[in-house]
């Protein structure tokens, strides 16, 4: 459902590896087991291949898991999985920084690399 709100455009420097960070302070999703919200900074970081996000998509595409009942650890590789569906970039890094809750904070970080290894950064 939410992969559908991706929209892309054409990378303007197709053949040259950069780096692209998004970073969104004010994503909001629910616990699944109490109902309360969970608050997170969502960090985007890839290198394009042919295809970058388009970033009013991207809003609407966090927005979508508002009130969606969902673990942190299942956020973030919901996100991973439905960017490299979407744009298909030479490597990409989701870090989910979520705030306390109990007394925890939580980071869940996914990764995925069109090769073996993904890059130093």
């Amino acid at each position: 459902m939410s992969r559908e709100l991706l929209e892309t455009f054409p990378n303007p420097r197709p053949g040259r590896e950069y780096t692209i960070e998004h970073v969104a302070p004010e994503f909001t999703s629910l616990c699944p087991k109490t109902g309360q919200p969970d608050f997170a900074t969502i960090t985007l970081t890839y290198a394009p291949a042919e295809l970058c996000v388009e970033l009013k998509s991207l809003k609407m595409y966090y927005h979508s898991f508002r009130n969606k009942g969902i673990f942190y650890e299942a956020v973030v590789n919901e996100m991973l999985d439905d960017f490299v569906a979407a744009f298909d970039p030479l490597w990409i890094e989701v870090r989910g920084e979520f705030h306390v809750r109990g007394g925890i904070s939580s980071v869940v970080v996914a990764q995925s690399s069109r090769a073996e290894e993904p890059p130093n950064r």
